[in-house]
């Protein structure tokens, strides 16, 4: 298995840790459908929580949360949208992202509750487009 993806199972497992110990009840972790893939879902008081971990050694070259960019954050939207549907959820849900930066020895776990939402994604979307 290449590095990265040990180190990005191994974050997945610290953020899945990360959130039952502030009392998150965990649904799925890595759940996959078809192309679409969420890394946790979880629920908070009722509220589904789709969370994109990101895991780095360092953040020598960019923040490990600014590679949830667009593309990645439709992505989740999608997956989202595929889990409530196929579950026939309606229930309020939001989109977040858990950093982890470090090593095994040396880490630092960041959460970023409602990193995200539709709308603000479909806003920045609207500004690239009329920005060109």
């Amino acid at each position: 298995m290449a590095f990265h993806n040990t180190l990005g199972a191994w974050g997945e497992e610290r953020a899945a840790r990360f959130l039952m110990n502030k009392g998150y009840t965990l649904h799925e972790l890595n759940w996959y459908h078809e192309h679409l893939e969420i890394d946790i879902i979880a629920e908070w008081f009722g509220e589904l929580i789709f969370v994109e971990v990101k895991t780095r050694s360092n953040e020598d070259f960019k923040d490990a949360k600014d590679a949830v960019n667009l593309e990645k954050q439709e992505h989740l939207i999608k997956a989202a949208r595929a889990y409530m549907s196929l579950h026939q959820l309606d229930a309020p849900f939001r989109f977040d992202i858990i950093t982890i930066v470090g090593s095994s020895e040396d880490y630092e776990i960041k959460h970023y509750r409602h990193a995200f939402t539709r709308e603000s994604w479909e806003a920045e979307k609207k500004y690239q487009r009329e920005t060109r």
